[in-house]
């Protein structure tokens, strides 16, 4: 055997050395991975696993009382019993009974902020995932416009001052809840010459939103996009 094939067969047995050796440290893809965990579900709302889940079809079921009440024990201490919002929270959950509003408004707290910094860093694949068709079309037009003009947002995002679900309704299968986020952001925009155009470099600025999200409870997709955006004056 001459040098050179000793050195190719040498490698070669190094490449499927480390093949066996990635394989057993980051698996292979199956097909059965879990999908990604949306950010408006509690993670042990799906239930518990079983190895035995392949071999079974769940039907859908009625909820028992039990489980409706503690359903609405959960409304009532979020919102006051009797009041118009706790009685709208009442009725979203009877068309989706996963619902839960504490939960629902941390997620909608997490999803808040990364659309915002998806938009100041002009990130189209986050804010896709979020947002709705039509909402969705608004902010890449924005940010194919800023970018024509060869501008740029620097934003830090500090934080969320105070979050409140304002409304809640079941149109059919689609939900729809309200909110109202009070947040605090540093953003400037800045012309392709470095120049600050708008907003503030260094002072923190308070912003107030009023963000309408929605889901379609018939479908298997859990995540709520975003539909409606308003600025509160």
């Amino acid at each position: 055997m001459s040098s050179n094939d000793f050195i190719t067969l040498f490698f070669l047995v190094a490449a499927v050395l480390i093949f066996f050796q990635l394989r057993s440290v980051l698996g292979r893809r199956t097909g059965n991975e879990k999908p990604p965990r949306d950010l408006f579900t509690p993670r042990d709302a799906a239930g518990p696993e079983h190895s035995d889940a392949g071999k079974v079809v769940t039907l859908p079921r009625r909820d028992t009382p039990a489980e409706e009440d503690d359903r609405f024990a959960a409304i009532d201490a979020f919102a006051p019993a009797g009041t118009p919002l706790n009685e709208s929270l009442r009725a979203l959950s009877k068309v989706d009974p996963s619902f839960d509003p504490k939960e629902f408004l941390n997620g909608a707290k997490m999803a808040y902020e990364m659309i915002v910094m998806a938009y100041a860093d002009g990130d189209r694949k986050t804010l896709k995932n979020l947002l709705s068709r039509e909402v969705y079309e608004g902010f890449d037009a924005a940010i194919t416009d800023r970018e024509a003009k060869g501008e740029k947002v620097k934003s830090t995002f500090v934080g969320i001052d105070k979050a409140d679900i304002t409304q809640a309704e079941a149109r059919g299968s689609e939900a729809q809840i309200t909110i109202r986020i009070a947040s605090q952001l540093i953003s400037a925009t800045y012309d392709k010459a470095d120049k600050l155009i708008e907003g503030d470099a260094e002072n923190v600025a308070e912003v107030n939103d009023i963000w309408t999200f929605a889901r379609d409870t018939r479908s298997r997709d859990p995540n709520w996009k975003l539909v409606a955006t308003e600025s509160e004056t």
